[in-house]
């Protein structure tokens, strides 16, 4: 199970490298402060990534376990909380400004892979957190799961955008995100998962 969850977290890791770099770079050419935060999104599941191999690494060990998740959990959350504050100031200003985004096709087409590749992803991590009795792997398929929601947060933003020319569409597309990503973080720095 611990070779399997591992498996997971390697391809969670290429995945969303893949992920945040086609985000960030179409956001920042589109100028699309939901795409750039999605991108952001991203990265962060990278640093979670991350983190979940380091403890699956303490698995034999029970104290150096509870102490990787834990901090494991409190990273994570760090992470998220700067996420929304990123995303919260900047779909703000864009909105204050009224500043109009590009259209992005790359960013709908990567919305619509990630609607496919991150339920599937999520489901595999909770069974092996199931298994592993793993906080910090339930908070990371949690983390995932939520990468879906804000999938669909940001294609209904760019396609608004695109088909209607809505500017507002991103903006408010990237205010939606924000309440997500910021009790994410609260959980993660108090160490409560979905399971808890």
């Amino acid at each position: 199970m611990v070779q399997r969850g591992r498996r997971l977290e390697y391809f969670t890791i290429a995945w969303n490298t893949l992920e945040g770099l086609v985000a960030i770079a179409a956001g920042a050419i589109a100028g699309s402060v939901s795409l750039v935060g999605f991108g952001i999104d991203s990265f962060i599941e990278v640093t979670s990534g991350a983190a979940l191999l380091w403890r699956m690494s303490a698995d034999a060990d029970e104290r150096g376990r509870e102490r990787i998740e834990r901090i494991t959990l409190r990273i994570v959350g760090a992470c998220f909380l700067a996420l929304a504050v990123y995303v919260g100031y900047e779909a703000t200003s864009d909105l204050f400004r009224k500043k109009a985004p590009e259209h992005s096709l790359p960013g709908i087409i990567l919305a619509c892979v990630s609607l496919v590749v991150m339920p599937l992803l999520s489901r595999a991590k909770r069974g092996v957190a199931s298994n592993l009795k793993s906080a910090a792997m339930r908070a990371d398929a949690k983390q995932t799961q939520f990468c879906t929601y804000l999938s669909a947060i940001l294609l209904g933003g760019l396609v608004l955008n695109a088909a209607f020319n809505l500017w507002w569409a991103d903006p408010i597309a990237g205010l939606l995100m924000v309440p997500i990503i910021a009790q994410e973080g609260v959980e993660g720095l108090r160490g409560d998962t979905c399971c808890d």
